[in-house]
């Protein structure tokens, strides 16, 4: 088959309008064949977007896109357990579970594990197989090596394989809320101030360096991770789709960029002028060359750069 450009679900706290706005022109205008709606980060964002979920998912499959439902990544209390068991047991939806408190739910049937279930080798991706997924998505930090081995096991077995190429790179989550604490709020009495940030808070160093970034309890790479030339080795791999982490950029213009790359309508050098154009980064690809995850190695030279 031929490869599928993917979106990702939205990580930050965007407001209803900007959401709305936002999935109408990925509808409307972009070359994305799959869309991943839902909250992963925050049960408590959840509400403010739920109700518009179907006129969305209406307008996208109108618009020839396919609809995952993504699960939440973190799941500690009993309402959140109770919104994952009830998102996974809808039948007639394809769902990307991000934690095993879904696994039950959708035992048996077709489903896809989303990068968050942290699936980094083949016997747990061959036991979740056998459990009904049909789809992985690799956590983004693993190297190509390991990408390679797992591409191998999955045509094996039937699997489709996913990466993310593009986006801030989601590290790791905590049971406290960063965002909050930041601003002297406790996680129950945040008020949502993770909405000031629209792609995180950025995290510096006691010397002032950018480091990280913040979105309410999870950590994010500071930096972009940008695949765009490493595309040709990653369908020589056998890796079919290629996930787009959304942020506030122009998004059309970065999935145009990316689906010209994986239908071999523009090479290496000219996607990245095309992205750097955009006022995005810094770019960064160190975890796929088994670097630090802040490098980017640049291709022509074959060096790690800060």
């Amino acid at each position: 088959m031929p490869p599928k450009l993917t979106l990702g679900p939205i990580l930050f706290h965007w407001d209803a309008d900007t959401k709305r706005d936002f999935y109408a022109r990925i509808a409307e205008e972009s070359p994305i064949d799959t869309v991943y709606l839902g909250e992963v980060v925050c049960s408590k964002r959840a509400p403010f977007f739920e109700r518009y979920l179907p006129d969305i998912v209406e307008r996208l499959e109108r618009g020839g896109k396919t609809a995952v439902f993504s699960t939440l990544s973190e799941v500690m209390l009993p309402r959140e357990r109770k919104m994952t068991t009830e998102l996974c047991a809808q039948a007639d939806r394809m769902i990307e579970v991000n934690n095993a408190a879904g696994l039950g739910a959708v035992y048996g049937r077709p489903h896809r594990i989303g990068p968050m279930m942290n699936v980094y080798n083949e016997r747990t991706m061959a036991h979740l197989a056998a459990r009904g997924a049909r789809h992985i998505a690799l956590p983004p930090e693993l190297p190509r090596t390991v990408a390679a081995e797992m591409a191998g096991n999955a045509r094996q077995i039937g699997v489709a394989l996913e990466v993310q190429v593009f986006g801030r790179i989601p590290l790791a989550l905590s049971a406290r809320c960063f965002h909050a604490r930041a601003h002297g709020r406790s996680k129950d009495e945040c008020q949502f101030v993770c909405e000031n940030d629209p792609d995180g808070l950025t995290l510096t160093t006691l010397g002032g360096d950018r480091m990280l970034a913040i979105n309410g309890i999870q950590t994010l790479s500071y930096g972009y991770l940008n695949l765009a030339a490493e595309i040709e080795d990653m369908l020589a791999l056998g890796i079919g789709h290629f996930r787009l982490s959304p942020h506030r950029t122009d998004m059309i213009a970065v999935a145009t960029i990316f689906a010209d790359r994986l239908a071999g309508r523009s090479d290496g050098p000219t996607a990245m002028q095309a992205l750097g154009a955009l006022g995005i980064g810094p770019f960064v690809n160190g975890f796929w060359h088994g670097l630090a995850g802040h490098l980017y190695r640049d291709q022509r030279v074959g060096t790690g750069l800060a």
